[in-house]
């Protein structure tokens, strides 16, 4: 977990770094970034940007900001959300290869269902970026742009903890012992960050389940019995209401659930008011348990601001965006992007070279710190919980 300082030190870094690099040719002719492509101008090089959905505030902000920074830059720019549906998304590739893309940034909804397009990309010598979703099982994705996801689990983990009291906020340990009542969820079992912020979580909450510090009610515990198909807030609710219907019935109470997502996170609360918690964290005689998050989405973090979602995991969108569109700028000027990690990210065909962004905790303390001191939300968007 970084501090904004850091963070802002290590993103300033990695522009340092990649907008430097330079490597050998990427290929000859088309979008590959070869000869031809060296002599165009930006004005004249096309990138497609794909993003899943807008159903989520995070990824419109990820593909506005690729779109703006590329449109910066000189370059033209096609982006498109598909609605979370994997046909248009694919339709979507599709066209932005017949439309002469040079490079390609596609955030997959299903990190395994383009390997035809990717087939085409390939064959045409247009670059692909894998944009913080690995696309998955084939030999045509040439980059991949994403934040720790390992580290984001590890992070969700830990915020449980110093949410329950085990923790403190400095990682020393809380007066809080336990035994506490919690529940897991994961993201969508098709999208590949979904099992490295499992596994992170789980490498910090497995030992005190096995100890028995915390206690699984349900005993749903592998991710395919907690996942939540394309991340929906609906099926999370429906999922939370079920497991308080089957396995909360006797009257114990839930202390704390691990959410992966602030949209999953929404809907957890929801059913828990629903069932008769909170209203919030600290208030009634039956306090709403502790629930985690990620994205930083403005809805959640105004309700951590109001004492009701205890923490998110802010990933700076704006960071990932620039490392995007470094990458595609490298591409297209014939050279390579460079890389900080080159083993972890298997796509069952081959590792992709990767560039990992670094994350960071946000509790109600540290709201205008991290994100109101960044730029990232200002303080009405906090207080009215809307974008804008």
């Amino acid at each position: 977990m970084h501090k904004k300082l850091g963070l802002v030190a290590a993103g300033a870094a990695m522009a340092l770094v990649l907008a430097a690099c330079a490597g050998g040719g990427a290929g000859g002719g088309g979008g590959a970034g070869g000869g031809a492509a060296q002599q165009q101008q930006p004005a004249d090089l096309l990138v497609g940007v794909a993003m899943p959905t807008q159903e989520s505030e995070r990824w419109i902000d990820d593909g506005d900001n690729v779109k703006k920074q590329l449109e910066a830059a000189g370059y033209q720019v096609s982006l498109q959300f598909a609605n979370n549906d994997i046909p248009t998304q694919s339709q979507q590739i599709d066209q932005m290869i017949t439309q002469g893309a040079d490079a390609l940034i596609i955030a997959a909804i299903d990190g395994t269902a383009l390997s035809s397009q990717l087939q085409t990309a390939k064959s045409q010598n247009i670059p692909v970026i894998s944009y913080d979703r690995l696309i998955r099982n084939s030999p045509d994705v040439d980059f991949y742009v994403t934040f720790d996801n390992f580290q984001v689990g590890v992070a969700q983990g830990e915020a449980l903890l110093t949410g329950l009291g085990i923790k403190n906020a400095d990682g020393s340990p809380g007066s809080a012992t336990g035994p506490f009542n919690i529940e897991l969820f994961a993201g969508s079992l098709d999208d590949n960050n979904a099992f490295f912020f499992f596994n992170g979580a789980m490498s910090v909450l497995q030992p005190l389940i096995d100890n028995g510090t915390l206690v699984v009610k349900s005993g749903q515990t592998a991710i395919e019995q907690i996942a939540i198909q394309r991340w929906l807030q609906e099926t999370a609710q429906k999922r939370m209401e079920d497991v308080l219907t089957a396995a909360y019935n006797d009257g114990s109470k839930l202390n704390g659930v691990l959410s992966p997502y602030d949209g999953i996170s929404r809907g957890i609360i929801t059913a828990l008011q629903n069932a008769g918690y909170g209203p919030t964290l600290s208030g009634g005689a039956n306090p709403l348990p502790v629930v985690t998050g990620q994205d930083a989405e403005v809805a959640s973090v105004k309700l951590i601001n109001d004492g009701v979602q205890s923490s998110t995991i802010f990933k700076d969108t704006r960071l990932l965006a620039e490392q995007g569109v470094i990458a595609a700028k490298a591409y297209l000027s014939g050279s390579q992007p460079q890389a900080n990690d080159t083993t972890t990210y298997d796509n069952g065909v081959k590792v992709v070279p990767s560039y990992l962004l670094p994350v960071e905790t946000v509790f109600k303390d540290n709201i205008q710190s991290s994100l109101v001191d960044s730029g990232y939300l200002t303080a009405q968007e906090v207080a009215s919980g809307q974008s804008g």
